[in-house]
C-alpha cells in the first residue's frame, strides 16, 4: 500500500510511493527529538540565516516542479508561479518578524527582583498539509515552527506528494541538521496513529471540517496544542454604494481561482437589492471569460478539480440546488471542455438560492457561487452568519466606517473591505465555529509553536 496519485488532467499516475511503516515512522519521530535538541541550540540568527536558504533553493524559477504541480492538482500553469511568489512573501515576513516575536518580555520590579517572558519551541510538531495549495498552506507552519527551534514532520497530500519531497530537499540543502525536517508519506491510519505518539508535541493540521474532527479526537487526552484550519464557506456583500464593476471582476476572481478550490474562495454572495441585477449581470460577464482546459497550457485559466469524485460531487450539489429552485446562469455548452464524466466543470453562477439549499450552506469547493439579493445591511449580516463555517468575510463598499461597524458583526477569522480571498502574512490567519481553532502568520503564529516560560 502506499501513495497513487492520479493526475485530474488525464488520468495518468504521476506519481506512486510506498508508505512509510511503523518502524520507519518511529525512527523518524526519534531522529527528529535528537535533532531538536541541536537545533534549539543554535543562536537565533543562524536558524534564520538556515531557513531563509531553504525558501531561496524552493523558490527558484523551476519549469519542471511547476509542471509537476499542475499535473498534481490540476491547477493552471500560468497561476503556478503566484505560489511561489507567496511562499516567498510568507517565508520572508515570517523570517523578518522573528527577533521580534520570540523576543523575552521583561516586566517591571523592584530592585531585588526580575522577572521576564521567554518563549520556548514546543518540540517535533506534525503538519499535514492539504492539495490545494501545497507550498503555500505548508509554508505557514513551517517556517515560524523551524524557526523558533522546532523540528518538523511534515505529511503531504496523497494528492500532492511531490512538494513534500522538494521541501525536504531544499531544506536539505540549507544544512539544516539530519532529521530535523523529514517528509512522510502516511495512510490514514498511520497518520492519526502519530497525532496520537505522546512524541509530538503539536500538530498543524489544514484540511477538511470532517477529518480535522479526526485528528482532534486522535490528540484527546494528550494536552499537546493544535492547529485546525478546516473548512469554508466564505461569503461577500455588496452594499449599496459598492463599485460594481470591481466588485465583479474581484468577486469572480475570488470564486473560480483554483477552480474555486480554497477554503477561503468565495461561495456566497450577497447583494443590496437596489444593485443586484447589475452585479449579476458583470459577474456573469466575467464568469464566461474564463478559459477552461488544459492546465498545461498558457491561455487556461480554470483547470479541472482534483479528481472525478469531487467534480461528481460539485455536480450533485448545483443540480440539487437547481431542482429545488435555483437558476444557473451559464450554460456547461459554453465551455466545450465540460464534460460530463471528467473533472472539468464550467464555472457556474446560481441565483434564486436560498439558506436551504445545501449549496449555500455546505462548502462547494469548487468553480460555483450563489448569489443572493438582500433588503438592507442588517439583512446581509442575518445571512452571512447563518452559517457553521466562519474563515472570511469581504465587505464591498465605499463607506470605510460603514463597513467597520458591519466587520464587528460578522463571525469570521478575517474580514476584507474591498478585496478578497488573500492572506496578508502581518494578519493572523484564524477561524471561528467550524472553521477551525488557533492561527498561523504574525508574531501570534510564532506564538502558536512556542511556549511561554
Amino acid at each position: 500500500m502506499g501513495v497513487h496519485t492520479i493526475s485530474p488532467v488525464d488520468g495518468r499516475v504521476v506519481a506512486e510511493r510506498p508508505f512509510a511503516d511503523r518502524q520507519a515512522i518511529e525512527r523518524a519521530v526519534q531522529s527528529a527529538r535528537t535533532a531538536q535538541q541541536q537545533w534549539r541550540q543554535w543562536p537565533l540568527s543562524k536558524r534564520v540565516e538556515a531557513v531563509a536558504g531553504a525558501l531561496q533553493f524552493l523558490c527558484e524559477p523551476d519549469e519542471q516542479r511547476h509542471a509537476e504541480l499542475s499535473w498534481q492538482m490540476g491547477r493552471p500553469i500560468s497561476q503556478v508561479a503566484g505560489e511561489f511568489r507567496g511562499v516567498r512573501q510568507r517565508g520572508d515576513y515570517m523570517l523578518g518578524i522573528a527577533e521580534t516575536a520570540l523576543q523575552a518580555a521583561y516586566s517591571p520590579a523592584g530592585d531585588a527582583l526580575q522577572m521576564k517572558i521567554v518563549r520556548e519551541p514546543l518540540g517535533v510538531v506534525l503538519a499535514i498539509t492539504p492539495w490545494n495549495y501545497p507550498y503555500l498552506t505548508a509554508v505557514n507552519t513551517l517556517v515560524p515552527a523551524l524557526v523558533a527551534g522546532n523540528a518538523v514532520l511534515l505529511k503531504p497530500s496523497p494528492q500532492t506528494p511531490l512538494t513534500g519531497e522538494h521541501f525536504a530537499a531544499a531544506f536539505a540543502a540549507a544544512g539544516l541538521p539530519d532529521g530535523l525536517f523529514q517528509c512522510l508519506h502516511l495512510s490514514a491510519e498511520s497518520t492519526l496513529q502519530l497525532v496520537a505518539n505522546p512524541a509530538i508535541d503539536h500538530i498543524a493540521f489544514t484540511g477538511s471540517t470532517q477529518v480535522g474532527q479526526q485528528v482532534e479526537h486522535a490528540a484527546a487526552g494528550r494536552f499537546v496544542s493544535l492547529g485546525l484550519e478546516l473548512g469554508g464557506k466564505d461569503a461577500a456583500y455588496v452594499r449599496h454604494d459598492a463599485d460594481i464593476g470591481m466588485a465583479a471582476e474581484n468577486l469572480a476572481d475570488g470564486a473560480f481561482y483554483n477552480a474555486g478550490q480554497s477554503c477561503c474562495a468565495v461561495e456566497r454572495i450577497y447583494v443590496h437589492h437596489t444593485r443586484y441585477a447589475e452585479f449579476v449581470d458583470a459577474l456573469v460577464h466575467h464568469a464566461r471569460q474564463q478559459v477552461l482546459g488544459d492546465p498545461l497550457h498558457a491561455a487556461t485559466t480554470l483547470g479541472p478539480v482534483v479528481n472525478q469524485a469531487a467534480a461528481d460531487r460539485i455536480r450533485r450539489d448545483i443540480a440539487a440546488a437547481c431542482a429545488a429552485g435555483a437558476e444557473c446562469l451559464v450554460a456547461e455548452t459554453e465551455f466545450p471542455a465540460a464534460q460530463p464524466g471528467t473533472p472539468y466543470i464550467a464555472p457556474q453562477v446560481l441565483t434564486r438560492v436560498d439558506h436551504q439549499m445545501t449549496f449555500m450552506r455546505e462548502e462547494t469547493f469548487g468553480p460555483a457561487v450563489g448569489v443572493m439579493a438582500v433588503a438592507d445591511d442588517a439583512e446581509a449580516i442575518r445571512y452571512m452568519n447563518d452559517s457553521p463555517y466562519g474563515l472570511t468575510a469581504s465587505l464591498w463598499s465605499a463607506d470605510q466606517q460603514a463597513a467597520e461597524s458591519l466587520a464587528g458583526q460578522l463571525e469570521v477569522g478575517t474580514v476584507y473591505l474591498n478585496r478578497c480571498d488573500v492572506l496578508e502574512p502581518a494578519l493572523a490567519w484564524t477561524g471561528v465555529k467550524q472553521s477551525g481553532r488557533g492561527c498561523t502568520l504574525s508574531a501570534l503564529g510564532y506564538h502558536a509553536l512556542t511556549r511561554p516560560k
